[in-house]
């Protein structure tokens, strides 16, 4: 067996009116600011907020009546398992997910509300993996991939027929990398229907394990991603097959760029992305050479991150642009010096955020005094400014 276009649209039939139909649209402005004709298409608007739900509702709609009423069984901490978990409950499949236990209760949580059977299981998602294939021989479950599976590509792959049909005139598509289910079925239907279209992966710096593949070399992959629905240790046998010979590069990313745009889409489209989902506007932002002046699809195929870590992404968004900074003065121990330095702040039209006042601090003279200011200003240009203006008023600051 492999993945064909018949197959992916087949999947599509099936498909239809079952899940959102979610738009492809031109963005103005992430064009201008990447300088690629950039085109996005808003998988974060399925139910789930992901395009998982395409992959699972194809494969459990090709279950055999038996197999139905037995019920499926799945490992994942993420959109996978939510996605099944939804359209098994809309269908009357009984779904077990196994988590790990490093799973976020959120996503447990979330897991169960949409109707699954969830079970916490081992340290790692391999741990998981393994009591889910024991689950499903105890069971006699049917076990659903969550990417090395021909039916879940051929459902992901809807995603790139839908994207054509918008706009016909795409000349390049960066799709994500994790396991490889997405940009396998995306890149068969692509090269398909449009031979010339060139297909990029887009892999976290951390965990290149399809480059790695390529290379013939082992995958050294590890760390904290803010892409964690891409940061997968090892690519799929079956994806690999499929999507190698169509793949035309691999792009690694670093994780600014990955926060860079996902705080693009939050500022810019006003919409949420994970960071696996927006990794293919992360590489245009690390590659610009690369799509400029193309007409690039890009496929904003999660929007399920913590808010926690969407607001530390934002915020550190705003250090990088120096809209924020923190300043540290040192002056005399006296009164008034901190309302002095505030009204040289104030008056250039900056505002203070916060401010720490240490006496202790060996390296600071026992009369003196040391402030950490930290203040939000216009731009980089602006921060400059207040920063010349303490300068001139006796109180040079240096950026911490």
């Amino acid at each position: 067996m492999t993945l064909d276009l018949a197959a992916i649209q087949a999947a599509a039939g099936r498909l239809q009116g079952q899940i959102e139909r979610t738009p492809c649209r031109h963005s103005k402005t992430l064009s201008k600011i990447t300088g690629a004709e950039v085109w996005v298409k808003f998988e974060n608007l399925q139910f789930t907020a992901a395009y998982k739900e395409r992959g699972a509702l194809n494969k459990l709609m090709l279950l055999s009546e038996t197999e139905k009423q037995r019920g499926v069984i799945a490992a994942s901490a993420g959109n996978h398992a939510q996605g099944l978990a939804y359209h098994g409950a809309r269908l009357g499949v009984p779904v077990t997910i196994v988590m790990p236990k490093t799973t976020p209760f959120v996503k447990v949580q979330h897991t169960r509300d949409f109707g699954a059977t969830v079970v916490i299981e081992g340290e790692t998602y391999d741990d998981a993996n393994a009591h889910a294939r024991k689950l499903r021989d105890e069971q006699g479950l049917t076990f659903v991939h969550p990417f090395d599976d021909y039916d879940i590509m051929a459902g992901q792959g809807t995603i790139a027929l839908e994207m054509l049909e918008d706009a016909p005139d795409l000349e390049i598509l960066p799709v994500p990398i994790g396991g490889g289910g997405l940009i396998s079925g995306v890149a068969t239907a692509a090269k398909a229907l449009k031979p010339d279209i060139r297909i990029i992966g887009c892999e976290p710096a951390m965990y290149p394990s399809f480059t790695a593949k390529m290379r013939g070399v082992a995958a050294h992959c590890g760390g904290q991603t803010i892409a964690e629905g891409v940061a997968v240790k090892q690519v799929g046998e079956l994806t690999y097959g499929v999507v190698r010979p169509l793949l035309d590069d691999v792009l690694l990313l670093e994780e600014p760029y990955l926060e860079q745009a996902v705080s693009l889409y939050c500022n810019v489209e006003k919409t949420i992305a994970e960071g696996a989902g927006a990794a293919s506007l992360a590489a245009l932002l690390a590659y610009p050479e690369r799509f400029r002046g193309k007409k690039c699809g890009l496929i904003l195929c999660g929007g399920n991150i913590d808010t926690r870590l969407l607001a530390s992404v934002l915020t550190r968004e705003l250090v990088r642009a120096q809209r924020l900074a923190s300043l540290r003065i040192i002056g005399d121990d006296r009164p008034g010096l901190l309302s002095t330095v505030a009204s040289v702040i104030g008056a250039m039209g900056a505002n203070i955020i916060e401010v720490n006042h240490n006496r202790l601090a060996l390296d600071v003279p026992a009369k003196g005094a040391e402030f950490d200011i930290t203040i939000e200003t216009r731009d980089a240009q602006h921060t400059q400014e207040v920063m010349e203006a303490l300068r001139e008023s006796g109180y040079p600051p240096r950026v911490v």
